[in-house]
């Protein structure tokens, strides 16, 4: 897709969707229906779009639709971006032909991009060394070890100048809501948002929940305890040394289980754990900061924004009015505004979440 903040272009750009066997459907449809419902609601044909494979032949998603593609490589039309869409099994998905055609758009200045896996064959192809980029989490160990090059984050999606990844499932759609609001405004994204009932655009600070036991494996207990112990103390943490204590482990073993599984100390981790937490109390509740920093075990609210402007690389005041002033939010008719509820309730409206298992450190 094109960078250009004009709001009104005068050709469609055309995005190409590569797709693989056993692509994931609901990555495309992520991708695909925010571009369909910009043309609608702006009354303008802002995008088209065409879906290829190898030969043009027949292609299964990974639920075992059939989709017949509108052209194979060697008859690809005159494209502004491509997009691989990959899904299952995506080593053994990949031909030499994608290789060397995305290969030769990247040539020609296409922009390029992948969801759900699709960037594992970008890199693959050597178009992501050097870039940020983002993978769904079951490919994220992998990646990292072939292809050392590429900068891969937990992030739901990056942007990195010509590149476009997003991790699987409706990741891509926030991805493309992005890119639409960047390019036609803010106030036609939230109109799609809306028309989706899609009740908050997640943006590039949002990661994926990456499960511990997919980054560490089984042969760690003792740490994926010791987390889900923080997890659930985070209103009063609990002193490393009782943590210990519950696990059967010294303290010193607690502190080189994190070294060298998670590259942290133990405070730190759960210091992160807490602010992560604190964050979605933030954008998700009505929750004061001060309440926020309370049931998050800050024990006084200065310290609590030292610590979140530390991390996050802005205070808590300005997350929670970035959040109230977001235009691609939905908007919420007055007359249909649920009583206020306490900070208990709010609490444990947002326990419902699941907390990020991989914390960026």
């Amino acid at each position: 897709m094109s960078q250009s903040h004009n709001a009104a272009l005068l050709v469609p750009q055309t995005i190409g969707f590569l797709l693989l066997d056993n692509f994931t459907l609901i990555s495309l449809a992520s991708a695909v229906e925010p571009l369909r419902m910009a043309n609608q609601l702006s009354g303008k044909e802002l995008f088209r779009w065409v879906t290829l494979t190898r030969d043009g032949a027949p292609v299964s998603a990974s639920d075992g639709l059939s989709i017949t593609p509108d052209a194979g490589l060697e008859r690809t039309p005159e494209l502004s971006a491509v997009i691989v869409c990959g899904g299952v099994d995506i080593q053994h998905s990949v031909a030499r032909e994608h290789i060397q055609w995305l290969q030769a758009q990247a040539r020609l200045g296409r922009h390029m991009g992948g969801i759900c896996t699709g960037s594992w064959v970008l890199a693959k192809a050597g178009l992501l060394d050097g870039y940020d980029c983002s993978v769904h989490w079951e490919c994220l160990a992998s990646m990292q070890e072939t292809f050392p090059r590429a900068a891969i984050t937990t992030r739901l999606f990056s942007i990195d100048r010509s590149r476009y990844t997003s991790s699987g499932g409706t990741a891509p759609l926030d991805m493309m809501l992005y890119l639409i609001g960047r390019e036609h405004g803010r106030e036609l994204a939230a109109a799609i948002s809306e028309m989706f009932i899609y009740e908050r655009i997640r943006n590039e600070q949002d990661h994926q929940r990456v499960p511990l036991k997919h980054m560490l494996g089984t042969n760690q207990p003792k740490l994926q305890e010791i987390v889900a112990l923080m997890e659930a103390n985070l209103e009063e943490p609990i002193d490393l040394d009782e943590l210990a204590t519950y696990v059967h482990v010294s303290r010193r073993q607690l502190e080189r289980l994190f070294q060298k599984y998670l590259n942290c100390s133990p405070s730190r981790y759960y210091l992160k754990l807490r602010l992560i937490r604190a964050r979605q109390l933030l954008k998700q509740t009505s929750m004061s900061i001060i309440e926020v920093a309370s049931v998050c075990g800050f024990v006084s609210t200065p310290h609590f924004s030292k610590c979140y402007r530390e991390y996050f690389g802005i205070p808590p005041r300005d997350e929670r009015a970035g959040q109230q002033n977001n235009v691609v939010t939905l908007p919420v008719v007055v007359d249909e505004l649920p009583a206020p509820s306490t900070a208990l309730r709010s609490l444990n409206l947002a326990q419902g979440e699941a907390t990020f298992a991989s914390v960026r450190l």
